[in-house]
């Protein structure tokens, strides 16, 4: 069984206990039974390929029809189930312990996820056998059969290929097997259309008996994958023979896909590259002959070869998701959050197909088209996620940098796309806070900060940062202080500044930006300026510009090596002077390191980091954070709001899906470089607690408990359960097993006798422990007193009838502790251990007989007792056989045509009551027995019918319920029938008039087919002389159609229709006509669409006919 392309894949198999180490491999579905396995333990087991499931298929084992079994766990059945992280398979088994007559019987295993379903049936066949030892007290051997049909599923990524039975000609097992197998073979090999398949065997076997021209003939059927090529080949008698080929009735033209050859006695139809069109009947004819086969065209399933990708796009702008298939033109569905994509919808989707690839383009995205979106194939499932956030920041216009006068007014201006985006100003990393002459102001997307009266204190980077968006647009005010002093012709060297103090003017500047230092200066004569970076030899990207009143120093694009303490010196023939400015370069932070991943859950984790190591010269605003599926190249943003702490719970992911998280760290200038990416990760989480934890049985000594798996697992599948106790009043759980165990039941041992205990378990997997099922009353150890009593079967309170060497095996439940003691009597007489043997349980007891004899037969008593309490049944065996033959036969009288015969009943009635007598005669010429009367009640009869002139003998067989007696007793002398001398006189009958109008004794029957497989109309009629048939659809006369073939064969009318669409639905009817008069009869067609189901089993071909 397989849900293939849920690529879900599962198979059902059988193992069988024969040691506690070993099981016996599955065997092949036929009818040879499995070997005895000693133990009397069978496993069948069921897998599910879950490589792309998000979720855990839900499986149930049915007994018959509706018999949930999840219902019957207990000490004879357990189910069990596991998951592979390795090979990602899921593992359902049901295990039959200590089978008896009763587990027999058809089941059936079935396996759903949220869209998808399949089952599949076997049968389980307990055939009682005793071993040859001495010591037979006991049933050591069953034998098991079973037959299943392997189904495969459409479920996932469709890389997995499909598993199926080996290869088994049904066709040739029919055709030798009697009538009365054909319901068994078709039971067995899964054939749903039996008499479909019967009408086309009759009619091979009529081709086969007559065929002068074939040597050999096509096959009844061929299947081949569509895009492959297929031969059909005949072998001729005659060599020379010329022969035709036909599909669907009209002759086959040569052309580039179809091939016709000729090698000698072999005649060979290849077509090439088959699609869906030639899925039809083929014939060859050969003069008058013909060999007729049907081709079936199986479609691969559609694999995603490229799956999506995750996506984040602003408001408004154009989403595209692509994924690949394995054929072109293929047809998929989208889904959005599990609902189903149409084009209807607003006509906001866009399905597009190009080739292999397909897409779902969303022209103008919003917010409320995040979400999840899927792309399913019937052989694999795509899921990628859309993040759609607010539309991104534009910068029209940014601000400059500005050189203005003492008292003059500075205004930095930007303009942004969104008028509503509020922001800050800073100064230096810090924020402006306006005053009286400090403006700030926001109208529509222009923002403004406005100086007056600008004093050297307001020289300065200046910072535009809008909130919710990692820019900064950032320039520098340069103030010139122009001095006019009245000086001497000559003049030392002076550096005009306002900081020539003790501590050094600092200058503040973003890496990359130019930096530029105008310093005043005045000598005369004109002094020579030098400039020096302590402890720092300048680059080529530094230059000086001398002025008559001041001097400007430069750097192009500010790093963070030019940060430092800069000299500037003036010399001329007069003096010297000199002035130290400190210039420092803020720039982006350092990127963090990788981060870690923590708690690890469902569909969360927490994420931790560290800062950067550098924080760029300005404090840490804040943290964006990324992550992206392993195998995908797209990073996607968590968050729009910068993260303030060092952690962060991230939340919609996917269960079982590998993903990895980066980090960025943001200050007032920018945005790190992105940090290296985490170790890759899946979210997981524990499975939920186990359930219907109960009690099953206490002892003295020991606790025998059970429970249900958990009802969530989870992608991390199920390690096994943790079973541990805690003695009343104390608050220490001490582990009842050593280790886990993957059973849902335990036998805790060695415990004390008296002590009360709570009980506790828990299921674990990858992801840790789940919560705890507990027992919420203690438990005592101590052996509870059980009143004995009997559950006697329903078919044991009745006389049981067996045949004499049939096995007899009596299992009789029962209940009562401590263990009671049983005893058998038989006719209040001890039986024989040699001769019968008992098998004793906890729950049961079985009387077994191996060969049934006449003196098994009686009354059989067996009590229970425990201490001064009993109870006891009693229960009457008949042995049966075949009787003796009547006795005493004698011929009474001979008379005219008749014989009158008489006999006694037999001395041995075989222990059964005589239900009839079968009386036969013989002619004495040829002395073959004719049966005269069968279940004759009476002890005489007369035969009549007798011919003249014949001498006959008679005999007589005794019956009861084991059947007839081995001998009959015969009469001694023949009874003669004497000629006599009259004439027979035929009657004059006069002639009758035997026409009949048209009526139909058997009505159509409205029907609902499935599209694409051949189906019939059915009805019968009788009328004299032989009416004629016309078919009608829709009013419309349907004779001169190719497509509809119409048979009649007494009296029964069939109108066959291949492979109908939804077009051919309507009404139907059928009219006969005669010389008398004429009926109609009509009845309604419904052709439902085809479902997909691309990986059928070896039988497909057969049920589709």
């Amino acid at each position: 069984m397989t849900f293939s392309n849920l690529g879900l894949h599962s198979f059902l198999e059988k193992s069988e206990t024969v040691t506690p180490a070993e099981a016996v491999p599955a065997p092949a579905a036929s009818e040879s039974p499995a070997p005895p396995a000693e133990s009397g333990n069978i496993t069948f087991t069921a897998k599910v390929a879950g490589e792309s499931l998000l979720k855990k298929p839900s499986v149930k084992w049915f007994k018959g029809k509706w018999m949930d079994l999840a219902s019957k766990v207990g000490q004879h059945l357990q189910l069990h189930d596991s998951y592979d992280r390795n090979t990602k398979v899921y593992t359902f088994e049901m295990e039959i312990i200590e089978a008896n007559m009763t587990f027999a019987g058809g089941y059936r295993c079935e396996v759903s996820t949220k869209d998808k379903f399949d089952s599949s049936s076997f049968n389980l066949t307990v055939n009682e056998m005793v071993s040859s030892r001495q010591d037979a007290n006991a049933i050591d051997f069953f034998k098991y059969s079973y037959s299943s049909t392997q189904i495969l599923i459409p479920f996932c990524r469709g890389e997995g290929k499909s598993e199926s039975q080996s290869d088994v000609d049904v066709w040739d097992i029919l055709r030798k097997a009697p009538p009365t197998e054909y319901e068994k073979i078709a039971f067995q090999y899964g054939i749903t259309d039996l008499r479909g398949m019967l009408k086309r065997l009759k009619r091979i076997k009529k081709e086969e008996k007559k065929s002068t021209a074939f040597l050999k003939k096509l096959d009844p059927a061929y299947q081949v994958d569509k895009g492959q090529k297929i031969k059909l080949m005949v072998e001729v008698a005659n060599p020379d023979a010329d022969v035709k080929w036909l599909k669907n009735g009209q002759e086959i033209q040569v052309s580039g896909r179809y091939i016709f050859e000729s090698v000698g006695n072999k005649r060979i139809l290849t077509i090439n590259h088959c699609s869906l069109a030639d899925d039809a009947a083929y014939e060859c004819v050969v003069g008058d002959e013909k060999s007729f086969t049907e081709l079936f065209v199986k479609e691969p399933p559609i694999l995603i070869t490229h799956p999506l990708e995750d996506q984040m796009v602003m408001v408004g702008e154009r989403v595209e998701f692509e994924c690949e298939v394995s054929e072109e033109g293929a047809t998929v569905k989208w889904e959005k959050d599990g609902i189903e994509l149409t084009r209807e919808e607003t006509f906001k989707y866009r399905f597009k197909k190009d080739g292999k690839k397909q897409y779902l383009i969303i022209n103008e995205s919003t917010k409320e088209d995040s979400g999840h979106y899927t792309v399913k194939t019937n052989g694999g499932v795509s899921v990628a996620e859309l993040i759609v956030q607010e539309k991104k920041l534009e910068v029209y216009q940014s601000i400059a940098d500005l050189t203005v006068k003492a008292r003059d007014q500075a205004v930095f201006k930007c303009e942004v796309s969104d008028e509503n985006v509020k922001g800050i100003w800073l100064k230096n990393g810090k924020e402006v806070i306006p005053d009286e002459r400090i403006k700030i102001s926001h109208i529509g997307r222009i923002h403004k900060l406005t100086i007056e009266d600008v004093t050297p204190e307001d020289e300065a980077d200046y910072s535009f940062i809008p909130q919710g968006f990692a820019y900064n647009l950032s320039a520098k005010l340069q103030f010139l202080e122009v001095k006019i002093d009245f000086v001497p012709r000559e003049e030392p060297p002076k550096i005009h500044l306002d900081c020539l103090g003790q501590s050094p003017d600092t200058i503040v500047v973003v890496a990359g930006n130019k930096l530029r230092l105008d310093v005043p200066v005045s000598g005369d004569p004109t002094p020579t300026v030098i400039w020096q970076k302590l402890l720092f030899e300048s680059e080529g990207r530094v230059r000086v510009e001398m002025h008559e009143d001041h001097c400007v120093f430069i750097i192009e694009g500010a790093e963070k090596e030019d940060e430092g303490v800069y000299r500037v010196i003036l010399k001329n023939p007069v003096g010297e002077d000199k002035a130290d400015i400190t210039v420092k370069v803020i720039d982006v932070p350092d990127p963090p390191e990788a981060p870690t991943i923590s708690n690890i859950g469902e569909d969360y984790c927490t994420v931790h980091w560290q800062p950067p190591k550098y924080d760029g010269g300005q404090p840490v605003l804040g943290y964006i954070l990324e992550r992206k599926k392993k195998k995908s190249y797209r990073w996607m943003r968590l968050n729009f709001d910068l993260l303030k702490e060092l952690t962060y719970e991230a939340k919609r992911m996917i269960e079982g899906v590998v993903y990895e998280m980066r980090i960025y760290a943001v200050n007032s200038i920018g945005m790190s470089r992105p940090s290296p990416a985490s170790q890759p990760f899946m979210p997981i989480a524990p499975p939920s607690e186990p359930t219907h934890f109960t009690v099953e049985d206490v002892s003295d000594s020991t606790v025998s408990l059970k429970w249900r798996p958990p009802e969530r697992i989870g992608a991390g599948g199920l390690d096994g359960y943790m079973l541990e106790y805690c003695k009343d009043g104390s608050t220490e759980w001490i582990p009842a097993l050593p280790g886990l165990t993957e059973r849902t039941s335990a036998l805790i041992k060695d415990l004390v006798t008296g002590d009360k205990l709570y009980f506790r378990i828990k299921a674990v997997n990858l992801a840790g422990e789940s919560g705890a099922a507990t027992i919420k009353e203690p438990v005592t150890v101590q052996e509870i007193l059980q009143r004995p009593k009997f559950w006697l079967p329903r078919h044991l309170r009745q006389t049981l009838v067996k045949k004499v060497g049939e096995t007899v095996n009596i299992v009789i439940p029962f209940q009562g502790k401590p263990r009671p003691k049983i005893t058998w009597l038989k006719d209040g007489q001890t039986l024989d251990s040699k001769d019968v043997g008992i098998r004793n349980s906890s729950t049961d007891t079985i009387l077994f007989i191996r060969k049934a004899e006449l003196h098994h037969s009686g009354a059989y008593e067996v009590t229970l007792q425990i201490e001064n309490m009993s109870d006891k049944v009693a229960i009457t065996i008949q042995i049966i056989d075949k009787p003796g033959p009547p006795q005493n036969i004698k011929l009474v009288d001979v008379w005219g045509f008749n014989a009158a015969l008489e006999w006694t009943p037999p001395q041995d009635d075989g222990n059964a009551q005589i239900l009839g007598y079968t009386v036969q005669k013989a002619d004495k010429k040829t002395m073959e027995w004719y049966t005269v009367f069968d279940h004759y009640r009476r002890t005489n009869c007369i035969v009549s019918d007798l011919i003249m002139g014949n001498e006959y003998f008679f005999r007589v067989f005794s019956e009861n319920l084991c059947g007839l007696s081995e001998t009959a007793a015969t009469t001694k002398n023949p009874a003669y029938i004497q000629k006599t001398g009259t004439t027979y006189k035929p009657p004059c009958y006069k002639e009758h008039d035997f026409s009949e109008a048209p009526k139909f004794t058997h009505p159509l029957v409205n029907r609902s087919v499935i599209a694409g497989y051949n189906t019939t109309l059915s009805c019968a009629v009788r009328g004299i002389p032989k009416p004629k048939i016309f078919w009608f659809k829709n009013k419309m006369d349907l004779s001169g159609d190719a497509k509809y073939r119409m048979f009649s064969k007494q009296g029964v009318l069939t109108l066959e229709i291949r492979k109908p669409s939804p077009f051919d639905g309507g009404i139907y009817t059928c009219k006969a006509v005669n010389e008398c008069g004429e009926a109609e009869i009509e009845c309604r067609l419904d052709v439902r669409g085809k479902q997909l189901n691309p990986m059928d089993n070896p039988n497909t071909a057969m049920r589709r006919e």
